[in-house]
């Protein structure tokens, strides 16, 4: 979004996360039909989603973007090494 339609970098993710939604909505309830729901664990994740959502916003009006865009690739670079090693 940020090099392609040349979005800023907030623009582009909140214009990201807003993407994402339909496909949420729409798996969501296809799991729901099908039982696949696991609710306590679901309900914990969804309160961390919601807190972490919310924290995650304020933050990111407040953080220099240099800083997101270190931490983001330090995610990545965890999580790919997590994903070789496993």
């Amino acid at each position: 979004f940020i090099y392609i339609l040349k979005l800023k970098e907030v623009e582009a993710r909140a214009t990201s996360v807003l993407c994402i939604l339909p496909m949420v909505v729409t798996s969501g309830i296809f799991y729901y039909t099908n039982n696949y729901i696991d609710w306590k664990i679901g309900m914990l994740c969804a309160i961390g989603g919601i807190v972490g959502g919310i924290v995650g916003a304020k933050l990111l009006n407040k953080l220099p973007t240099h800083y997101l865009k270190i931490a983001f690739t330090l995610f990545l670079i965890y999580a790919s090494l997590k994903m070789i090693w496993s």
